[in-house]
């Protein structure tokens, strides 16, 4: 709260209110005198809040999570694109809610595309934040590593390929929770890697053929929060964000993120936006407020006949 002092805002207009979820979370959120919830989180949480807030008809604003698709297509700009794998996947561990860890590649490059990204992904050096050479870090906690280690092996048993990792790392990585960048190819649409947000340095792997099934492919998922389209056809990129269902699709980028531009998502990945013009009204509630500055006699009632 010091740091919010030294900025001027004015007391009262930012309260740090510390504590666990069922301590803190539900009552604030059940409350008659909170008129609107804002939360990021997972969707387990958003569903109760999202309950908690019905009962008293309190606006919410839940950004959910996702499982975001980064579709690869031949024609795209193939080093540019293999390099934006890599970020869109492995950036913060793959701590992040918009992580592109659902690589779709046109089948004419994909095992190309994968041997290439296994060599780079092989070459990452984890390490602690004081670590200078360390270009990627840690999972959050013991819990969150052994979650993601289950997702790694739930996987292979459906049927993905490991091409790299699904091991917390070497000898010099035991202090710490670290795991290592991840690959699973040859992954079905059903494969519970594919289906569920593992939130960790893990990528997942499917192929496409045409332009419709690569659509089709990306939308495959009960989430809708980001997605990547990579390509040199301008048309091809118009026509495939504008079909994507999820709330932010960059082309031949991953990650930028804009506060003059919402950001939100569809289906389960959220209700209402951040950020942008539509962020702002989000905090707001429209009234209507008429006037009659001439008011007159109606002679409506009772009437005179």
């Amino acid at each position: 709260m010091d740091v919010l002092d030294k900025l001027g805002l004015p007391a009262g207009v930012a309260n740090l209110v510390l504590g666990d979820g069922g301590v803190v979370g539900a009552p604030l959120s059940s409350h008659p005198e909170i008129d609107l919830v804002s939360f990021t989180g997972g969707l387990v949480t958003g569903r109760k809040i999202a309950e908690s807030a019905a009962h008293g008809i309190k606006k919410v604003a839940l950004e959910l999570g996702g499982k975001n698709p980064n579709v690869v297509f031949a024609d795209a700009d193939y080093e540019a694109a293999l390099d934006n794998a890599l970020n869109a996947a492995f950036m913060d561990s793959g701590l992040l809610c918009s992580a592109g860890t659902r690589l779709i590649l046109q089948d004419t490059i994909a095992e190309r595309f994968v041997d290439d990204l296994v060599k780079r992904a092989e070459g990452i050096v984890m390490g602690g934040p004081l670590d200078e050479k360390a270009e990627t870090g840690p999972l959050v906690s013991k819990e969150h590593r052994d979650k993601v280690t289950d997702y790694v092996k739930r996987g292979i048993e459906a049927g993905a390929r490991l091409r790299t990792g699904g091991h917390w790392g070497g000898p010099e990585h035991e202090q710490g929770f670290f795991y290592a960048p991840t690959i699973l190819d040859q992954c079905a649409s059903d494969n519970p890697a594919v289906v569920e947000e593992g939130f960790g340095p893990v990528i997942t792997v499917e192929t496409f053929s045409t332009e419709e099934e690569a659509i089709a492919i990306a939308n495959d998922t009960e989430y809708g929060l980001a997605g990547g389209v990579w390509t040199s056809d301008a048309g091809v990129a118009n026509r495939v964000s504008r079909r994507l269902r999820h709330g932010t699709i960059w082309i031949n980028d991953y990650h930028p993120y804009l506060p003059q531009a919402e950001w939100g998502g569809f289906k389960m990945s959220g209700v209402g936006r951040e950020l942008g013009p539509t962020g702002l009204e989000e905090y707001t509630e429209a009234k209507h407020i008429y006037e009659n500055t001439e008011p007159a006699v109606t002679g409506w009632f009772p009437r005179k006949d």
